[in-house]
């Protein structure tokens, strides 16, 4: 049987409506997925309109077949689809936790200086971001390389190589989103606010 609660009508419907969104966007019939599955088709086709009982061990084949787990074809996602910033002001930043990865953070950031000319202000770091300008233009500097980002642009790089942001022409707003080692690489400046050098998520998602 499904490890839920045996009443829970709601998620039976969705975990049967999830096997076939996931089967039509692979293209695949009925017939396919359920030779893939090692089911017959008609017990496929009484699964997903729900007249046949979901069973553990046909729930496991299919999310392999599907080329997802368990876990995922039985998750409840109904709480928390809207997360609320967490408002940093001494920065001037917006934080919000990227719920896929417990180990990334989003940032939003207003910059008003251009990135700093002293290469030993630049930072290096494990990790990978990717950022998008909002508003304005900002320059990103990378080792020797420096890259003009317009609004509605994005970039996306390895934070081992040393690198800095500020924007250019006036302030621009900037959406960065940090993995793990990004996000561990970088430590809040009390006196970095709009200034160029680099994103501040220390602490975001902790």
């Amino acid at each position: 049987m499904l490890p839920m609660a045996q009443n829970d009508g709601e998620l039976d419907s969705l975990v049967r409506k999830r096997i076939r969104a996931l089967r039509v966007a692979q293209g695949w019939s009925l017939e396919e997925l359920a030779t893939r599955a090692g089911v017959s088709q008609s017990t496929l086709s009484r699964i997903e309109n729900g007249q046949r009982r979901l069973a553990l061990d046909q729930l496991v084949t299919l999310a392999r077949a599907l080329d997802t787990t368990l876990d995922q074809l039985v998750e409840n996602a109904s709480d928390d689809v809207i997360t609320s910033p967490m408002i940093d002001a001494a920065h001037g930043m917006m934080r919000w936790p990227v719920k896929g990865d417990p180990g990334m953070s989003v940032v939003r950031q207003r910059m008003t200086e251009p990135p700093p000319d002293n290469p030993s202000r630049m930072r290096a770091h494990p990790g990978r971001e990717w950022l998008v300008v909002l508003s304005g233009t900002a320059i990103l500097m990378l080792g020797h390389r420096r890259f003009r980002v317009e609004t509605n642009q994005a970039a996306e790089f390895p934070t081992m190589l040393p690198h800095a942001i500020g924007a250019e022409g006036g302030p621009c707003e900037i959406l960065g989103i940090f993995d793990r080692d990004a996000r561990r690489g970088h430590q809040p400046d009390s006196g970095s606010k709009g200034a160029g050098g680099d994103f501040e998520p220390g602490g975001a998602c902790s």
